[in-house]
């Protein structure tokens, strides 16, 4: 089981972005996913998660401006970023808390993708 992250890139403060990410693999069930940041010196931070037939969570910096939203059907969770500042500059994770299936069942995983970078100019 994998995760695949995708849309980082340039944008300027004031424009849009969307980040993607999909779990691939022998997956069960994903309880839920969402985005970490570490921007240049600073510690990994939560930026939004969303729960399988449950509730978002957003970071206070990025409430009114970030929108996190899921296709469960193909296992993907999306990250719009809208009116991005210069401190929004940083390396995304994508994360999910997923049951993976087994010979004998399934078993919790904890994943991370690899970082997408997220560049905001002004």
């Amino acid at each position: 089981v994998q995760l695949q992250a995708f849309g980082g890139g340039l944008v300027q403060t004031g424009g849009s972005l969307r980040l993607s990410c999909s779990a691939s693999g022998s997956i069960r069930y994903i309880n839920k996913m969402g985005w970490y940041r570490q921007g240049p010196g600073k510690q990994r931070e939560l930026v939004a998660t969303i729960t399988t037939g449950g509730p978002t969570n957003y970071a206070d910096s990025v409430k009114g401006r970030f929108t996190i939203s899921g296709d469960n059907a193909k296992n993907t969770v999306y990250l719009q970023i809208d009116s991005p500042k210069d401190e929004d500059t940083a390396v995304y994770y994508c994360h999910a808390d997923l049951l993976v299936t087994t010979t004998y069942g399934a078993r919790r995983e904890i994943l991370w993708g690899r970082g997408t970078k997220v560049t905001v100019s002004s």
